[in-house]
């Protein structure tokens, strides 16, 4: 990619914010040299191990990387032999030891989720934490300055010795502060001079005091003398100390040899843990932005869903939804100023080289990218009145070398194309510019105030117009995209806002060509009727909302009523299998007695008694059986009490709602219940209090009926505007209430447009019994947008 598309479109603050996720030096170097490729399989890989990285992340917590420190020169100098130094020692070890917790890190995964690995997994595999080295390296080093004593025996037994040395000379010196030579001392105390120990002696008493001279104060007034009964113990502990150093580089050179043993692993170790820096760094980017993996198809196109520029602050921003490539190929944005045109131009650049350098999107998921050999850019900081020559003339010189080398598989994207020069002859180049691109199959978003490009985008294949909503009321940008819809100035809105006077406005009216002024009238109407389209949507979304709710609703209801249905079903079963094995046990017993009376010819009144008591105990169960059903039933409401347009009463749904069709011979029939149209049963509904129809004459029920529809029915209906589900029910009602009126013909008016209503018009008239034939409009009925009806 070429560096300059690179700097227009902020790609090096992307690269700066990744770098500081980075914890160790080469991941650091990677992040920072991180460039977007053409390459699809690297993209592809690069993305999937961004993705694998943050679900680490999401699952398991942010893993840390900063103890990978560069040890690259120490590897060097173990190649020829040379033997480390503390801290480089140090340095590996701390490297070790990260490789065992990111290699823990992984295994945990793997252990807990039970899988295979994802496209981290090789890594992980080769990671070698050579725990054994690191121990010994931590068992001989305590810190940069420090070496263990027991790091070596040698060691050991020197600074044993050098401790027994010590103790031997300060008793020394302790015998002659605390004895007769106090006097001589400036102070009592024991200090060092050039590594040896020393008293500090009063200048008059040199000759007195029987000792080596190692230094003197500023003054001259204090001498640091050795005492010669210790100067053997310093020599001593000189020697000791040089014997420690030794023992020291014995045990550096030690460490060294295994180290160099294990360069290889150390190295591989090194480069792997700096990659998965790098690789986690990526991810976390994309945690903290939002980000999601962006999909590539074979198709070649672009769509993001709700895309954020990651550069703006997350609170401000505002998403905007964007697809080219897949139905036109040059995209025209036209608009009011600060509407966030350059902003929607600034994010698919942005976005295509951030997907093409592996790294997530701020954007929905599933959003699309395509790969690109080149990505060009021409977007200016200068959007002003203020455009001198020189600025269109540097907008041109990088416009002519963006000319010399896009082609189809390059995104070309230019801000304010022409601008800066006569408002004519800019618009005539920016046209030629976009032509000539388009031929050569470029895919081009370019923004522009020229009413000629909208023209150009309406005019030309495979070329849209799109603009950033502005609200002239609040004279405040919305930064909503809009693709299908060229953009209006609104200058004169704006300006009459502002407090520009009427006749002024007027008057710039009249210097605005017809043409001009005709076509910005029909964009004022394109945006009056996408706004009411967005609001009607909306309503229609409610709407089915509703519905779905009281579908919900209802197949709860239907639950509980089939649940209690079946309890109270089962229950009866239980009664009556109680009764009758009840009944049958006293009709056996009745049957016995009466046998036994008849065989010993008893009286006949012991019968009758026994007959009593019988029916005295059927009308006690009687008594029983109205107590419990007391409740006064409903009337039982007859076909003839109904009629369309009737206030009732679903009794299972405890619903009220209106009759829309009458009872078929079954009792079967529809009721509109709010938004809801159902099919139920006579036996089901209950007639609620209302205005009944006056009687006039001796007319039957249903005669009453028909003389109303017939006096309020008309020979038409109107569906244009409808959808299918909203029409369908209207035209249903209006065919049975003209039915019951009598009309032998209706005409249906359901418009030419998509034909789904005229089908659907059709398809119901061939499922209604008492339409006996329908044909469409001739010339001067209504032609194809009208149906005619006969009915039986």
């Amino acid at each position: 990619m070429n560096i300059k598309a690179l700097h227009t479109l902020e790609y090096d603050k992307i690269i700066a914010k990744l770098e500081s996720y980075a914890a160790s030096p080469l991941g650091k170097e990677y992040c920072k040299n991180l460039l977007p490729t053409d390459d699809e399989e690297y993209i592809l890989k690069a993305q999937r191990e961004t993705s694998d990285a943050l679900t680490h992340i999401l699952t398991q917590g942010e893993v840390s990387f900063g103890g990978v420190k560069d040890i690259r020169a120490s590897l060097k100098r173990l190649e020829i032999g040379s033997i480390l130094g503390i801290g480089e020692l140090l340095n590996i070890s701390s490297l070790l030891s990260t490789a065992g917790s990111v290699k823990n890190f992984f295994r945990k995964n793997l252990n807990e989720n039970n899988e295979t690995g994802d496209s981290l997994n090789e890594r992980y595999q080769l990671i070698e934490p050579l725990s054994p080295l690191m121990k010994e390296i931590r068992r001989c080093i305590i810190d940069e300055n420090t070496i263990a004593d027991d790091a070596s025996v040698g060691l050991s037994h020197v600074r044993r010795s050098m401790k027994i040395a010590g103790g031997k000379i300060h008793d020394q010196l302790n015998s002659i502060v605390n004895g007769s030579s106090r006097s001589m001392l400036q102070d009592a105390i024991i200090t060092m001079r050039n590594g040896r120990y020393c008293l500090p002696v009063k200048a008059e008493y040199r000759s007195s005091f029987n000792g080596m001279l190692h230094d003197q104060s500023a003054t001259g007034s204090t001498l640091f003398i050795e005492p010669a009964s210790v100067v053997k113990l310093n020599n001593e502990i000189r020697q000791l100390e040089l014997d420690e150093q030794e023992e020291i580089e014995k045990i550096l050179a030690n460490l060294s040899n295994q180290t160099a043993e294990q360069s290889f692993f150390i190295e591989q170790d090194f480069r792997i843990l700096s990659e998965l820096d790098f690789i986690f760094a990526k991810a976390m980017l994309s945690k903290n932005m939002k980000g999601t993996r962006p999909v590539f198809p074979k198709e070649k196109y672009i769509d993001i869903k709700d895309g954020r520029h990651p550069l703006i602050d997350p609170k401000k921003v505002v998403p905007i939804n964007l697809h080219l490539g897949r139905d036109f190929s040059l995209l025209v944005v036209t608009g009011p100023n600060t509407g966030g045109k350059t902003v929607s131009l600034k994010t698919i650049g942005l976005f295509t080289l951030m997907g093409q350098a592996g790294l997530h999107i701020p954007a929905f998921d599933g959003s699309s990218l395509r790969i690109f050999n080149e990505v060009y850019a021409d977007i200016g900081d200068e959007q002003s009145i203020e455009q001198s020559l020189s600025t269109f003339s540097s907008h041109m010189v990088n416009t002519v070398s963006i000319l010399e080398k896009a082609d189809e598989n390059s995104l070309v994207l230019f801000d304010e194309l022409g601008a800066g020069t006569d408002p004519v002859e800019g618009a005539a180049l920016a046209t030629a510019i976009l032509s000539n691109l388009h031929n050569r199959h470029s895919t081009v978003m370019a923004t522009t105030h020229y009413s000629e490009l909208k023209l150009y985008a309406l005019q030309t294949p495979d070329v849209e117009n799109a603009c950033c909503e502005f609200d002239v009321t609040t004279l405040r940008p919305t930064y909503k995209l809009l693709i299908g819809v060229p953009g209006k100035s609104n200058a004169f809105a704006i300006s009459s806002k502002l407090g520009l006077t009427d006749d002024i406005i007027e008057d710039a009216k009249n210097h605005v060509a017809s043409d001009a002024k005709h076509f910005e009238d029909v964009l004022a109407e394109l945006e009056k009727t996408r706004v009411e389209l967005e609001k009607e949507h909306e309503m229609v979304s409610k709407s089915r909302k509703e519905i779905s709710e009281l579908k919900k609703s209802l197949k709860e209801k239907n639950e509980k009523i089939d649940n209690s249905k079946d309890r109270i079903l089962q229950h009866a079963n239980e009664e009556a299998s109680r009764i009758l094995a009840e009944a049958k046990d006293y009709a056996d017993e009745t049957i016995r007695k009466y046998t036994k009376w008849a065989s010993s010819d008893k009286h006949i009144k012991e019968m009758e008694a026994q007959r009593a008591a019988l029916r005295e105990k059927m009308d006690s169960k009687q008594s029983k059986i109205k107590v419990k059903n007391n409740k006064p039933k409903s009337k039982q409401l007859k076909p003839s009490d109904l009629f369309i347009g009737a206030d009732i009463k679903v009794l299972s749904l405890g619903a009220n709602g209106t009759v829309s069709t009458l009872p078929n011979e079954k009792g079967d029939l529809f009721v509109q219940a709010g938004l809801l149209r159902t099919k139920v049963n006579i036996k089901d509904i209950e007639l609620l209090p209302q205005k009944k129809p006056e009687n006039t004459g001796n007319h039957s029920g249903s005669g009453k009926i028909r003389m109303n529809k017939a006096s309020g029915i008309k020979g038409e209906i109107n569906l244009i505007g409808m959808t299918v589900d909203q029409a369908m029910p209207v035209l249903e009602k209006y065919l049975d209430d003209a039915y019951l009126a009598h009309m032998s013909q209706v005409t249906i008016i359901h418009g030419r447009g998509t034909g789904a209503l005229r089908t659907a018009t059709h398809n119901h008239l061939k499922r209604t019994k008492y339409v006996k034939s329908f044909r469409l409009g001739e010339f001067g009925e209504g032609d194809m947008g009208v149906t005619i009806v006969n009915f039986k």
